[in-house]
């Protein structure tokens, strides 16, 4: 375990919160055994946190913060370490996302981030060349925590096109891709989220230029996030560039099957995988 000494708040948010957490522990008198019975995370966490060797969730943000007493001043900290593990070019989508009233996805290849199981996301964040295990799992957490817009009272609507052949696209195993397909379902069922699936013999050229989201809210411009190879990937509040991308996503919706038989096809596939 790092010395208390080696963590310097200036190295990044990670540290940064780490060394606030610690403080505000050490101001109560705590030890990190009685934090864990406090907020029901494991002591190896706590350490791994405090020492930035890992990034917290929001809801260890809470409970820390609830716990200590530290009137906010943890979960203030919060979105800025959720938005450190995240690439450069895709932290100004994150703000976007988190306060879209409305959002239309367009998935060739995978399955969108908001709806991916943490396995699947695991899988795919894996296949980066050169990641170590550790920024994977701090990359996963993210995702999982974005995903906490669509568990909100009032959730986003959320219109997302799937390619048909993201269904049988092996991601991980045969099981990372069940419980991916009957998330899917579950998502399907919601009634704030429809997904659509574009058939195969649709041959549809229209997105082949790659997957592309565009949020809503009211009072500003939408805005669109562009997926590509990696550093050229870019979020844009552009009209003219926004207004491209919702005729192509109309283009390819009007391809696609409605929810009802999208779903069924979800399901068929789902026995591929199961069998």
């Amino acid at each position: 375990m790092p010395k208390e000494s080696e963590l310097c708040p200036a190295d990044s948010p990670t540290a940064l919160f780490g060394f606030e957490l610690r403080r505000h522990r050490k101001t109560r008198g705590w030890s990190q055994i009685r934090l864990s019975k406090a907020v029901s995370y494991s002591v190896g966490t706590i350490s791994m946190i405090e020492t930035a060797r890992r990034s917290p969730t929001e809801d260890f943000a809470r409970r820390c913060d609830e716990a200590l007493e530290a009137e906010g001043a943890l979960m203030r900290l919060w979105p800025m370490v959720s938005h450190a593990s995240a690439p450069p070019w895709f932290r100004p989508w994150l703000d976007v996302e988190a306060t879209a009233e409305a959002i239309r996805t367009w998935a060739p290849l995978v399955v969108p981030g908001l709806l991916q199981t943490e396995d699947y996301a695991r899988a795919v964040l894996s296949g980066d060349v050169g990641t170590a295990s550790e920024q994977v799992e701090e990359r996963v957490i993210a995702r999982m925590e974005r995903q906490s817009i669509l568990r909100r009272p009032k959730p986003p609507l959320l219109w997302a096109v799937i390619d048909e052949a993201v269904l049988h696209r092996p991601i991980g195993s045969p099981s990372v891709m069940a419980a991916q397909l009957t998330r899917l379902l579950e998502a399907g069922r919601t009634p704030r989220s429809t997904i659509q699936i574009l058939p195969l013999d649709a041959c549809s050229t229209t997105g082949l230029g790659g997957g592309f989201s565009i949020a809503q809210a009211s009072g500003v411009f939408d805005t669109a996030y562009v997926e590509s190879a990696g550093v050229m990937s870019r979020v844009t509040d552009r009209p003219d560039d926004v207004s491209v991308l919702i005729y192509r996503y109309e283009g390819i919706r009007s391809e696609a099957l409605p929810q009802r038989e999208s779903l069924k096809v979800i399901k068929e596939t789902l026995q591929r995988w199961t069998t």
